[in-house]
């Protein structure tokens, strides 16, 4: 678990409820639910009308990678590929057949029966390439939905605020209105935008963080794969994916 992720979320909802009692302010003033149905609903509500449903549901599925983020390590690949690469000049590209059908993770499987099936380098490059590329695209369109939702709950936020207001305005004369309509007005843009900067924005970009770290390790996969495919020393191998560090 990303500990570093939940402190993140637990210091923001103390750094507001922790300001607005030092403010002299009540917590049972931030939680109004007319705001948060309309700034959470109409959030979701234009996030769903402008998004697929694939692209929705492997968005929210990677949520999870904020707190439980997809193990990669670069020093772990790079101890894989030296093996690799020392099994194939003892054994030959054959001799990697039993550790491609043992391999968990896709892409080395993938890369790994290339090379026990003797593609030529070229073709083994450009089918990991497109792998990956694809694979990023996607998962970057997942990090773009909750940037998109960011944009979007503090915008409904002010819908809420002026509804809020409306609700003022036309109960002037009816003085036990007035609060409730006031506190709808502010309680809604501070979730608008408490929700865009605290939340929607942060897991985009954690997201993003992700993919970019996954993708430059696939990167060192790929160099790996091609150069024990060509033939290189395990030591100069080794040297090749440090780079990557």
């Amino acid at each position: 678990m990303d500990i570093l992720s939940l402190l993140g979320v637990i210091l923001a909802f103390v750094a507001i409820l922790g300001g607005n009692l030092l403010e002299g302010g009540a917590v049972s003033s931030l939680f109004n639910g007319p705001a948060g149905l309309i700034v959470i609903g109409g959030t979701f509500a234009a996030t769903i009308l402008q998004t697929s449903w694939p692209l929705l549901k492997r968005a929210f599925s990677q949520v999870r990678w904020v707190f439980f983020p997809p193990y990669i390590s670069l020093e772990d690949g790079i101890g894989k590929v030296i093996d690799w690469s020392v099994k194939a000049r003892k054994q030959g590209l054959l001799g990697l057949e039993g550790l491609a059908e043992k391999e968990s993770e896709r892409f080395a499987r993938k890369g790994l029966q290339l090379l026990v099936d003797g593609a030529e380098t070229e073709t083994i490059r450009s089918i990991m390439e497109v792998d990956l590329e694809s694979r990023e695209q996607r998962d970057l369109e997942s990090a773009k939905v909750f940037e998109a939702m960011g944009g979007y709950s503090p915008t409904i936020g002010i819908i809420g605020a002026v509804m809020g207001l409306i609700q003022v305005m036309t109960n002037l004369e009816d003085p036990q209105s007035l609060g409730s309509g006031i506190a709808t007005a502010f309680v809604a843009t501070i979730y608008g935008v408490a929700l865009a900067n605290l939340l929607f924005f942060p897991v985009a970009n954690k997201l993003r963080g992700i993919v970019r770290e996954r993708t430059r390790y696939e990167d060192m996969m790929i160099d790996g794969i091609i150069a024990i495919a060509d033939g290189e020393n395990p030591k100069s191998i080794e040297l090749r994916l440090r780079g990557f560090l």
